[in-house]
């Protein structure tokens, strides 16, 4: 075929596309029947769908079709996305903060302009925190099931830099990190920009398939897995005693690396122990205050064999140097007079009053949710078509997202995740009622 005709056939459907003869959601014709159509081979009828697919104006599904994309959705909706502009009701990042909160950072602030230790936070610091600050953090993790050195916890800036200089410090480019298929958005990222390969593991309502892990460590030569075994994000699992020990197992047979993300383990009360306690010769334990705390205080941790901190710390200073000492004074007072601990407390009850919100404007939709979460996993019908859905709500000025920035297959399943700790309880209310409300239009 020549290649102004296979060009003509791609720039026709764009065309087509773009002008709305081919409106959202419209199926296009199969392989077969394009090609039969337009007397072209099935290879070639296959290449033009799939530049389509590459230009964002098309979407082909495994057992349904190629469906036309809504392409009025922003560029960077999606793993990219930006945090809603003015205006928009944010069902998309969470940024939970209970009232009050503004007060205690004028407390803080207040207390540390008397303290004798100020002249001290106008310079470098240790590039993994102050030992007194590192053990005070240590001590804090001791609720979530850890017993811990100071020496094995270096204080990085948010869990997401904790995320970094692991996979950093510990992985290389073109290792293989097997993850849940539905994952947070945040690794995927960092994935991309340190080139690893991401491994995709299905998963349940109840947590991963690890029957699946050992047999693809068998298949291929898997470096570490990532996990976020307590309140996974985003379908909020918390796996049992069983599944944990499972998976150990599993890494010790194939000498992975386990990369626990525990950014959202604050909610759950009563969780089993962490990874990092039951595997402490492989697990690096990661988390933050950003959820518990405030989105904008970037203080994090990272807990390690010892053999790893010296790595771990070359990177925070290849990076960062340190972080900002401010910061850690500020957190670090919180944990030690209590309030970090008040404010988680606060926030699992909040958490668990939203949970309820949702219960009520949502009765009858399938989806799935931890009791004490921030964020709802909402399933659409195979049928139903999810951009259209997306688009229909940002037209509304709602911002959340659908499944692409979770996905790690190339087909995201049919859901929009639902962040719901970033507006108040009556903006959650109203939103959440038109949120079932546009969904009904588009599948009934």
């Amino acid at each position: 075929m020549p290649r102004a005709r296979y060009k003509q056939l791609v720039d026709r459907f764009a065309d087509e596309i773009r002008s709305g003869q081919l409106p959202p959601g419209t199926q296009l014709p199969t392989h077969r029947q394009l090609a039969a159509e337009q007397r072209i081979a099935l290879v070639t009828a296959t290449r033009v769908y799939s530049e389509l697919e590459q230009m964002g104006l098309v979407s082909g599904e495994t057992g349904r079709g190629t469906f036309v994309r809504e392409t009025a959705l922003p560029p960077g909706h999606g793993i990219d996305q930006p945090p809603a502009t003015e205006g928009m009701v944010d069902l998309n990042f969470n940024s939970p903060s209970i009232p009050g909160q503004s007060n205690l950072l004028r407390q803080a602030l207040r207390q540390l302009s008397i303290s004798g230790d100020l002249e001290s936070l106008l310079h470098y610091q240790p590039h993994g925190g102050r030992r007194h600050e590192r053990a005070l953090l240590a001590r804090h993790l001791e609720a979530r099931g850890l017993n811990i050195d100071a020496d094995q916890l270096l204080i990085v800036s948010g869990a997401q830099q904790g995320l970094a200089a692991t996979a950093m410090s510990l992985l290389q480019p073109g290792d293989v990190v097997a993850v849940d298929a539905l994952t947070y958005p945040g690794f995927k990222v960092l994935a991309e920009v340190q080139r690893l390969e991401l491994l995709p593991i299905p998963v349940s309502d109840d947590g991963p398939d690890l029957q699946s892990l050992a047999q693809r460590c068998q298949q291929r030569r898997v470096k570490a897995v990532y996990s976020m075994p307590t309140l996974h994000n985003p379908l909020g699992w918390v796996m049992n005693s069983g599944q944990r020990q499972q998976l150990i197992a599993i890494a010790r047979q194939h000498n992975l690396l386990i990369i626990e993300d525990a950014a959202y383990a604050f909610l759950a009360e009563t969780p089993p122990p962490p990874l990092f306690t039951l595997a402490p010769e492989r697990t690096v334990y990661i988390s933050g205050l950003s959820k518990s705390v405030a989105t904008g205080l970037r203080i994090g941790c990272i807990v390690a064999p010892v053999h790893y901190i010296p790595l771990l710390e070359r990177t925070i200073r290849a990076t960062t140097w340190n972080t900002p000492a401010l910061m850690t004074a500020i957190a670090c007072g919180w944990i030690a007079d209590g309030t970090v601990a008040q404010l988680e407390s606060e926030k699992r009850r909040d958490a668990s009053a939203r949970q309820a919100i949702a219960r009520m404007a949502l009765a009858g939709l399938d989806y799935v949710s931890h009791p004490a979460s921030y964020f709802i996993w909402l399933r659409l019908p195979e049928d139903a078509r999810t951009d259209l859905i997306v688009m229909a709500l940002i037209n509304a000025r709602i911002s959340l997202s659908g499944a692409e920035p979770f996905a790690v297959t190339d087909n995201p399943p049919h859901a929009i995740r639902l962040a719901l700790g970033s507006v108040d309880t009556d903006t959650l209310t109203t939103a959440l009622q038109q949120v079932r409300e546009i969904i009904g239009r588009y599948l009934y």
